[in-house]
């Protein structure tokens, strides 16, 4: 099924074979913005649609909350959301690139 919708325009990269999609990320002290959810091989979880990427990241803060309530998980821990969601372009072989220009995913 193809993703509908506007597409990122990276003119300095000249990406043409991209579709539209939606990443968690997160920031890391060493990385900076990162995809925090990966498929196999290490490739990008696309969403193809931002709500679903939202209830990705809400699925994973109650599963956080469930751990707390059994006793598994400190408070703060349980009610820190660091992940957000960023459009990014899909291409044909799962690698994405963000608005920052960032390439994740990318087969040698």
């Amino acid at each position: 099924m193809p993703i509908m919708g506007k597409r990122l325009h990276h003119d300095n990269l000249g990406h043409k074979n991209s579709r539209r999609g939606f990443c968690i990320y997160i920031n890391t002290a060493c990385e900076g913005a990162v995809p925090s959810v990966t498929e196999d091989e290490g490739k990008p979880c696309v969403f193809v649609t931002e709500i679903e990427a939202q209830k990705e990241i809400v699925d994973n803060l109650l599963t956080r909350l469930h751990e707390f309530i059994d006793g598994e998980r400190d408070f703060e821990d349980a009610i820190t959301v660091e992940e957000y969601v960023v459009e990014v372009d899909v291409f044909p072989d799962g690698s994405i690139v963000d608005e920052a220009g960032n390439h994740f995913g990318k087969t040698s």
